[in-house]
C-alpha cells in the first residue's frame, strides 16, 4: 500500500489554520487543504504495515483503538498515492456513508493507531478522507445514485442525526422507503446544532441531504415525535420504525445557587449561535450573547472546547474552562502505548484562540463548581470553586476526585456554561412507543442487537450506547439498517 518507502521520503503534512485572530472573525471553516499533488504525498506515507490497526476499530486497554468503522485505510491511501481519486471514493464509501462529516469532526481514530505514528508522525488519514470526498462532489462521483428496484417496505426513522441519516440512507439504498422526522427546523441533528460552524459548515449537511433527497429519502421537519407526531401513527402507517434521537439530557450541575439567571447548559448555546447565524447572521439577535461577558465554561471536553471558540466569537472579555480531571500528560505515558488510544493533553481550536487573544491557556484543572452567587437581580455574577486531588476509594479500589479541604476560590462571571456532558435517552420519546430504558437510561435491547422489546421498533445511535463519537452514530445506523433490512425480507444484503 502507498509507496513503500514514502513514510522514510515525506514528511506529515497537513492543511494550513488561519491564524487564531483572523479566524475568530467569522464562525467559517478554517483550513486551507493541500493541493493534489501534497495529498498524494501523504497517501505514499502508508507504509504496507501489514496488520492496518488504523482500520480495526476493536478494544485494546479499555478504549477503541482503530476506525469503529472498518474503513479500508490502505486501501485509499494508496489510490490517493496512485492519482485513482474516483476508485478511491468508490472504497471509501464501501464502509462510511458520510466521509464528508468524519473527515471534518472525528477525533481519527485512525491515525491514533497508525503503525506509522509508532516511531514518528501517523499517516493525515483524515486529510485525505477529506481530499478523496470533496474530490467525488467536484467531479460528479457523488452525485444522486438512486434504487432502480423498490420493495415497498416503508420505514420511519425519528432523527436525522448521524445513526439516523446512516439508517435511511442503507435502507433507502436497499430498496425500501424511508421517511426521516426530525423536530428542529433543519436536517442534521447534533451535525446541524450540536457541532459549531468552524468545525462544519452546514453547507456540507445541506448538501448531503440534497443528494439524499434525490435518491427518494423522504424528510419531515418541526416533527417532534411523542409531541406533535403521535407513536401510534407511525406504527400504523409504516413497517418499522427507527428511534435515533441521541442522548439529548443535558448532565447538570446541581449546587447552591444553580438558578441565577445567565446560566445555560452548552448545547443551549450552541445551538441558539448556529441558528441564528443561519437564519440572519446572528443580526436577529436570538442567541445566547457572550459579548463583553465573563464566561465559565464548565466541562473539559469538545464541547466545551466548542463554548470557548464560539465565546471568543462573540466578542467575549474572558473565558475560563474549568475541567474536574487532571491536565493529562504532553507525551504518551508506559502505561498507555501505541496503538491505545493516545491519552494525552490535546490543546484545540477554542484553547488556542484563547491563548492568542487573552494570553494563556483557558483551562484550570482539577476543579469542580461548589455554588453560584447570585447579584441582587438574581443574575449570576460569582462562581466559587475548589480544587480536587484524586484519591482512592476504599470501597472499591477506585479512584475518585475528591475536595482539597480549604481550597475555595471565588471568580468573576456573567455567563455561565454548562458542558458537562449527556445522560440517556429522552423519556417522552421512549415512554410514547413505550419502550424500556437499562440502567443508564438509554433504550435497552439484546447485547449486539438494535430491535427493542417493542414489535416493530428498533433503536440506534446515542439513543441505544449513550453520548459517544459521530463514526460510532454513523456505525450504528448501519448495523440497525442490516437488522431492520434482515426482518423485513427474511435475508439481507446490506
Amino acid at each position: 500500500m502507498g509507496k513503500p518507502t514514502g513514510f522514510l521520503e515525506y514528511e506529515r503534512m497537513t492543511s494550513e489554520a488561519v491564524e487564531p485572530k483572523e479566524r475568530i472573525k467569522n464562525f467559517n471553516e478554517f483550513h486551507t487543504p493541500l493541493s493534489k499533488e501534497q495529498q498524494q504525498k501523504q497517501g505514499a506515507r502508508c507504509m504496507a504495515c501489514g496488520v492496518p490497526f488504523c482500520q480495526a476499530g476493536m478494544e485494546v486497554g479499555g478504549m477503541t483503538s482503530g476506525c469503529p468503522l472498518n474503513n479500508l485505510v490502505p486501501e485509499w491511501n494508496d489510490l490517493v498515492y496512485a492519482g485513482n481519486y474516483e476508485e478511491a471514493y468508490r472504497r471509501l464509501k464501501k464502509t462510511n456513508n458520510f466521509p464528508e462529516f468524519t473527515s471534518r469532526v472525528c477525533p481519527a481514530l485512525c491515525g491514533a493507531a497508525c503503525t506509522c505514528g509508532l516511531n514518528g508522525d501517523p499517516v493525515s488519514v483524515k486529510e485525505n478522507e477529506n481530499a478523496i470526498i470533496e474530490n467525488a462532489y467536484e467531479k460528479g462521483y457523488a452525485a444522486a445514485n438512486p434504487p432502480k428496484v423498490r420493495t415497498g417496505k416503508r420505514i420511519a426513522v425519528v432523527g436525522s442525526g448521524p445513526s439516523g441519516l446512516a439508517a435511511a440512507d442503507q435502507l433507502n439504498k436497499r430498496g425500501h422507503s424511508v421517511t426521516v422526522f426530525e423536530r428542529s427546523d433543519r436536517v442534521g441533528g447534533l451535525l446541524m446544532y450540536g457541532i459549531p460552524n468552524m468545525k462544519l459548515e452546514k453547507q456540507f449537511i445541506d448538501r448531503k441531504v440534497e443528494v439524499m433527497k434525490e435518491e427518494g429519502v423522504e424528510f419531515v421537519v418541526n416533527a417532534n415525535v411523542g409531541k406533535d407526531v403521535k407513536a401510534a401513527k407511525l406504527l400504523k402507517e409504516y413497517d418499522k420504525v427507527i428511534l435515533a434521537c441521541g442522548s439529548s439530557n443535558p448532565r447538570d450541575i446541581n449546587v447552591p445557587g444553580r438558578d441565577a439567571k445567565g446560566i445555560y447548559f452548552a448545547v443551549d448555546f450552541l445551538t441558539a449561535t448556529t441558528k441564528s447565524l443561519l437564519d440572519s447572521n446572528l443580526k436577529d439577535g436570538k442567541y445566547i450573547s457572550a459579548k463583553g461577558k465573563k464566561v465559565v465554561i464548565i466541562g473539559g471536553g469538545d464541547t466545551g472546547n466548542d463554548c470557548v471558540g464560539t465565546s471568543i466569537r462573540h466578542g467575549a472579555a474572558s473565558v475560563t474552562q474549568i475541567e474536574m480531571m487532571p491536565k493529562l500528560p504532553d507525551c504518551r505515558a508506559e502505561d498507555n502505548p501505541w496503538p491505545v488510544w493516545p491519552r494525552v493533553c490535546k490543546t484545540d481550536y477554542g484553547q488556542e484562540e484563547a491563548i492568542a487573544v487573552f494570553g494563556h491557556d483557558p483551562r484550570v484543572y482539577q476543579t469542580t463548581v461548589k455554588e453560584f452567587i447570585k447579584d441582587k437581580n438574581g443574575n449570576v455574577c460569582k462562581v466559587v470553586t475548589v480544587k480536587l486531588e484524586p484519591k482512592k476509594d476504599e470501597k472499591t479500589g477506585r479512584m475518585m476526585m475528591s475536595e482539597v479541604a480549604g481550597s475555595e476560590a471565588t471568580m468573576d462571571a456573567d455567563l455561565v456554561l454548562i458542558a458537562a456532558g449527556f445522560l440517556g435517552a429522552q423519556k417522552y420519546v421512549a415512554d410514547a412507543f413505550g419502550v424500556s430504558l437499562n440502567e443508564r437510561t438509554n433504550v435497552a435491547t439484546k447485547p449486539g442487537k438494535y430491535s427493542t422489546d417493542v414489535n416493530n421498533v428498533f433503536v440506534a445511535g446515542d439513543m441505544h450506547r449513550g453520548q459517544s463519537l459521530v463514526v460510532w452514530a454513523i456505525r450504528e445506523g448501519r448495523e440497525v439498517a442490516r437488522e431492520v433490512d434482515l426482518s423485513l425480507m427474511g435475508y439481507t444484503n446490506i
